[in-house]
């Protein structure tokens, strides 16, 4: 089905996310001690983690933010199962406390493996938090800390999660059908 044939149907309006985003950096201002790295994973999290570091800030926090990019998906709309760094790992988490900042909680191998990785390289403590949870997809054992928006088995883009790197820009999230 080529391109033109997929459709998109809206599932959460730019509002409805800035406002959960906010909720989100109040709980983890109340719950997280305030000096904190928040460290984004690349590429799919990047709007959000600018969203959630400018609330955290609204919030009396002033974290530090750092990027890691990593992948498992390619080009294609299923994880293949192995998760790599590309790139750098950060190099000031060293006796931190990170918030590891996803978009999505699928299967749950990247943030189990992020978090592993975070903590092997002198994190002192790791907390998780994504803007989606894939609950029935889960393979790999990967608790949230903090969780914007649970979501069934779709594949959705808008918001910085693409397909294929395209949708990106969208303000809001959509599941893309057909």
């Amino acid at each position: 089905m080529s391109e033109a044939e997929r459709k998109l149907t809206r599932l959460f309006e730019a509002e409805t996310i800035a406002k959960r985003v906010e909720e989100l950096a109040a709980a983890i201002a109340a719950s997280l001690p305030p000096e904190l790295t928040v460290v984004g994973l690349l590429k799919g999290a990047f709007v959000f983690t600018a969203d959630l570091v400018r609330a955290l800030d609204r919030a009396g926090m002033r974290p530090r933010v750092e990027f890691l990019q990593v992948s498992s998906y390619g080009l294609g709309t299923e994880s293949s199962g192995t998760v790599k760094v590309i790139g750098e790992m950060p190099g000031s988490i060293g006796g931190r406390d990170v918030l590891l900042v996803d978009d999505i909680q699928d299967t749950g191998r990247t943030l189990a493996w992020t978090r592993a990785l975070l903590l092997e390289h002198g994190a002192a403590r790791v907390w998780t938090c994504a803007l989606l949870d894939k609950p029935s997809r889960r393979v790999v054992e990967s608790r949230l800390d903090f969780v914007g928006f649970e979501i069934p088995d779709v594949f959705v883009v808008g918001y910085g999660i693409d397909w294929a790197e395209r949708y990106r820009h969208l303000p809001w999230i959509g599941r893309v059908e057909g």
